[in-house]
């Protein structure tokens, strides 16, 4: 139903306090988001997206490489505010690493050559779709989630930490555990500056 979908919409939120305590089983977790990104549309029903799904000690592990990745760049002195950031991330139950598959998005522009341009922007899209797919299935299970973007920094460090095939490219990182505490409220701007309706 549009207003059930609407509700759930309205229940997405960025939530950064996260916990470990995920109010349903780890594998019920992991086969909504496997299913979520299944049934993401995408350009010519190409199925680039492609995930990591990571928990526990593997999930406490990324975040640990994010932070060596960091403290590369960002200088010893003002490293603490982002140090507390990352462990807000570590806190949560597990991280979804949304790739895209490139091979897939170069062997669409060699078939079809009059749209090759266009194939690698379907393929962000089709990214975005699935995450907020799954984002969308993780808020219905009262599951919070923030987006993170530590990418191109980090790839190949994970590339190389789990063995990531060589076509796939990193396009986000999601954080997600149970809410304790909920977001702020949302503000939207004027409809006037966001929508044209013509009949």
């Amino acid at each position: 139903m549009p207003d059930d979908f609407l509700a759930l919409a309205k229940a997405r939120r960025t939530i950064y306090t996260l916990g470990k305590a995920l109010p349903i089983d780890e594998e019920k977790v992991v086969e909504i988001i496997k299913e979520a990104i299944r049934q993401a549309p995408s350009a010519f029903n190409s199925q680039s997206s492609r995930a990591l799904i990571l928990l526990g000690k593997e999930h406490e592990r990324f975040w640990q490489l994010v932070r060596e990745q960091l403290r590369n760049v960002i200088p010893a002195e003002s490293f603490h505010a982002t140090s507390d950031k990352l462990d807000g991330f570590s806190a949560a139950a597990g991280s979804v690493l949304f790739f895209e598959d490139q091979a897939v998005v170069t062997a669409l522009q060699k078939q079809y050559i009059a749209w090759a341009d266009n194939f690698p922007l379907w393929s962000e899209q089709s990214s975005g779709i699935a995450q907020y797919a799954v984002w969308l299935a993780l808020a219905e299970k009262q599951i919070g989630a923030n987006l993170q973007h530590y990418n191109p920094l980090i790839d190949n460090a994970v590339r190389a930490a789990w063995a990531i095939p060589e076509s796939w490219k990193l396009r986000a990182e999601m954080n997600f555990g149970n809410i304790v505490a909920p977001a702020d409220a949302k503000t939207f701007i004027d409809d006037d500056k966001r929508f044209i309706v013509a009949r």
